[in-house]
């Protein structure tokens, strides 16, 4: 391997030392920190050069094929560059010039969108699909509004409790067939049961409610039951139209004599 003496000797290097001394001495460094430099056109020359090494880093992370160490050393970089370009933008304004951390663009992403990032740290190019990069930007859903006792209890009505399930309509008519079959089938047995009964020739059912011809207050019942519907019993007297409007003049009446009687007594006092 060469020495640094024969490095130092080399074309490229001769070269390089020419450009400096025809640029007026040594390339100067750019300050460690950004209080060190107190003038406003320098400060201007080193955010520049900020500018510059983060765009062209920017540009690099942008190939996936890297591979994950580089590509995260890479947004590590940024990042620092990031920070040291405000420290920058800080001097300048302290030094009078103008604030570019209000009027300068915003770091945009290839979709013109704002770069992601958590608690300042952004996220260039590739590195937004590094494992557990994504999972950190994805969403969650906002969970449901909590519901109140009084928003819970303002559904709480007759419904709720099932007092009003026959208003439907619907369940009537099928306990009303219901109700027809389970009559057919108990009318059907109790006949099959009889035919059975004359078979093996059993005696009738003896009926407990016999009737007796010489009754005749069943008779009275009858004629009450089907003369019931025609009669229209009242416990309250019904005023008639004409007793109506006797009623109104009396009291017609009586409010003109309150109205009028006490100014004839008073006009014959006087």
């Amino acid at each position: 391997m060469a020495r640094n003496a024969e490095k130092a000797m080399t074309t490229l290097a001769r070269w390089r030392a020419a450009q400096v001394q025809e640029a007026g001495g040594q390339r100067e460094r750019r300050p460690y920190l950004a209080s060190e430099c107190n003038d406003l056109q320098q400060a201007e020359k080193w955010r520049l050069q900020i500018v510059r090494e983060i765009a062209k880093k920017v540009a690099q992370i942008q190939n996936a094929g890297l591979g994950e160490f580089r590509i995260r050393d890479l947004n590590d970089e940024i990042n620092k560059l990031m920070r040291e370009k405000r420290h920058w933008e800080v001097q300048i304004k302290a030094l009078g010039g103008p604030d570019h951390a209000r009027v300068g663009p915003k770091m945009l992403d290839q979709d013109g969108k704002e770069v992601p990032g958590n608690r300042g740290y952004k996220y260039f190019g590739a590195a937004k699909d590094l494992p557990g990069v994504r999972e950190l930007f994805e969403q969650e859903p906002p969970p449901p509004p909590r519901r109140t006792r009084a928003d819970l209890m303002r559904d709480v009505d007759a419904d709720y409790y099932g007092y009003r399930d026959d208003d439907d309509g619907l369940l009537l008519p099928l306990e009303q067939e219901a109700e027809k079959k389970a009559i057919a089938k108990a009318v059907e047995e109790w006949k099959i049961n009889r035919e059975q009964n004359k078979e093996q020739d059993l005696p009738e059912e003896e009926n407990i409610y016999p009737e007796d011809p010489d009754d005749k207050r069943i008779d009275d019942d009858d004629d009450d039951v089907e003369e019931e519907p025609s009669k229209a019993t009242s416990h309250v007297a019904v005023p008639s139209q004409k007793d109506i409007e006797e009623a109104l003049l009396r009291r017609k009446k009586q409010e003109l004599l309150e109205r009028y009687g006490c100014l004839d007594v008073k006009i014959e006092e006087n």
